[in-house]
């Protein structure tokens, strides 16, 4: 199979996702990645019900991840036979939109899973100096983030960035007193020290 990244939102594909989207014999992905490529997508789309099923598709399938698939999306469930194209992900958009170095980056996800791992590696890299690129749970997001912070005395700049590269796209900044509050669930957060 060829996981492809289509971007963290509309208009971020690369050219070579488009190339491969656009020879892809059969493409499977979520409804909201189809839909991000659709306009290159030129044969049966499906969407994908049991993602721990992927590797029972054919072998010239083209998977679509959201993002990059190799940050929080399909790239885990490829084998080494298998190709991976890289996409815009959340984090270099993030990057740019609050013009952070990535290189000074610790990168964290909760999304999707137990957030207590996240939970931890954030106040391990936090004490270790890095700014976070995070994607939040609903356990655990700006407010949680906001109060760690205050509990271990660390002042910092708190960003969120949602619905990245759709008309309703926001990005805002806080403080630990008053973080900014997420108007979607489709969000990350950028901890900048």
């Amino acid at each position: 199979m060829i996981v492809v990244g289509v971007g963290v939102g509309p208009n971020m594909l690369t050219q070579e996702a488009i190339e491969v989207i656009s020879n892809a014999p059969v493409v499977y992905g979520s409804k909201r990645s189809i839909e991000l490529a659709e306009d290159f997508i030129k044969c049966d789309a499906h969407v994908i019900k049991d993602y721990k099923s992927l590797y029972l598709l054919p072998e010239d399938a083209v998977i679509l991840s959201t993002g990059d698939p190799m940050f929080s999306g399909l790239g885990k469930f490829a084998t080494e036979k298998d190709r991976i194209v890289t996409g815009v992900s959340s984090i270099q958009a993030a990057c740019a939109r609050f013009h952070v170095d990535m290189s000074t980056l610790a990168i964290i996800t909760a999304h999707g899973r137990d957030p207590a791992p996240a939970k931890e590696a954030f106040i391990r890299e936090i004490c270790l100096g890095k700014n976070i690129f995070m994607l939040p749970a609903a356990s655990f997001g700006t407010k949680e983030v906001a109060s760690l912070l205050e509990e271990m005395s660390i002042d910092a700049r708190i960003c969120i960035y949602e619905d990245i590269g759709y008309p309703d796209e926001r990005s805002v900044c806080g403080t630990v007193s008053e973080p900014p509050v997420n108007n979607s669930d489709v969000y990350c957060i950028m901890v900048v020290r």
